[in-house]
């Protein structure tokens, strides 16, 4: 009986949406909750989760095999596909999360990006951020949580660690392939990886 209530409940769900315009490719694989908020002029594309209390503004796009859950959505965000959106995280006007990212209790600034492969928690990010592919904030260090902030117009290099409590300021860049453990200046370089060896006529053991 409970399933089927289920069943019922999500129907007359996805019925609800539909009619107040939001766009669902395949409807039968979208679930929402009985909180979800949703604006004008959204699409969500096929298996898609929208778990409790999710707010979502207008002009939005989800891709498919997202879930979101305790999250507020501004206007013109794009969220997937693959994306894990986590409880106290807010995505303001035009920013982009993307495939493979999981985001938890952050706020994501103005047009900033996090397009693929990456995880961002406990993080205050300003506008115009980039943050590139394979970049983690470590923000546990075992016993507590800790923050990063990154202000405006910051470029985060690809396969970056960010080891919280960190900040970076406005218009600063993180070379790739960096482990950033001190706060970085505004319009600085910060460059944090060992010097490559190479050894000639190398020859590996067998």
């Amino acid at each position: 009986m409970k399933q089927k209530k289920l069943i019922n409940t999500q129907s007359e769900l996805r019925k609800k949406f539909l009619k107040k315009g939001v766009r669902m490719i395949a409807p039968e694989t979208v679930f929402f909750s009985k909180n979800t908020k949703i604006g004008k002029n959204v699409t969500i594309e096929p298996y898609v989760v929208i778990s409790d209390k999710v707010s979502v503004g207008n002009n939005v796009r989800i891709l498919s095999f997202s879930h979101l859950e305790g999250v507020k959505i501004e206007n013109n965000v794009n969220v997937g596909p693959y994306a894990r959106i986590r409880p106290g995280t807010v995505l303001k006007t035009g920013s982009k999360v993307g495939n493979f990212v999981e985001v938890k209790k952050s706020i994501i600034g103005k047009n900033s990006k996090i397009n693929h492969l990456s995880y961002v928690g406990d993080s205050f990010f300003g506008k115009k951020v980039n943050i590139g592919a394979g970049t983690i904030t470590c923000n546990y260090d075992g016993v507590k949580k800790n923050k990063t902030i990154i202000e405006d117009e910051v470029f985060v290099g690809s396969n970056s660690s960010l080891v919280a409590p960190v900040k970076l300021k406005s218009k600063s860049v993180v070379g790739a392939g960096s482990v950033v453990n001190k706060n970085v200046n505004k319009n600085s370089l910060a460059l944090a990886r060992a010097e490559q060896i190479e050894i000639k006529n190398y020859k590996r053991k067998k």
